[in-house]
């Protein structure tokens, strides 16, 4: 490693904390980090937030240093969102009365956030 560089998880947090920070800013409240879930399609929630109309949000934060090969938004495939939605499910099966909810992703490409809403659904 480079002397004055991020290692990954320093800036997979350093995203994260930088995605928070935004969505808090726009009203939503944060309900947990990194929930993980274990076992075969497993899977792991970067953050899980309630929206000003109570709506639970799951996100998956993203970040690329550039747009090329398509952003950070692009790498979010079919397999990424199968494990989200496993994870959600095992989330929400804790609660005894599930609320609405949506997959959102951050994606930051460089210095550029940008907030996909209902970005994929549970299918």
């Amino acid at each position: 490693m480079a002397f004055g560089r991020q290692t990954t998880k320093a800036a997979g947090d350093a995203a994260e904390a930088r995605a928070l920070a935004h969505l808090q800013a726009a009203g939503l409240r944060l309900v947990q980090r990194n929930y993980r879930t274990a076992g075969r399609g497993g899977g792991e929630i970067d953050l899980i937030l309630r929206d000003t109309d109570d709506t639970l949000v799951f996100v998956e934060v993203r970040q690329r240093t550039s747009a090329r090969h398509g952003g950070a938004a692009a790498s979010i495939g079919a397999t990424k969102q199968a494990r989200l939605v496993f994870a959600a499910r095992c989330f929400l099966a804790r609660l005894a009365r599930p609320p609405a909810c949506r997959f959102d992703v951050v994606a930051i490409d460089g210095p550029r956030l940008e907030w996909i809403r209902a970005a994929f659904e549970a299918g």
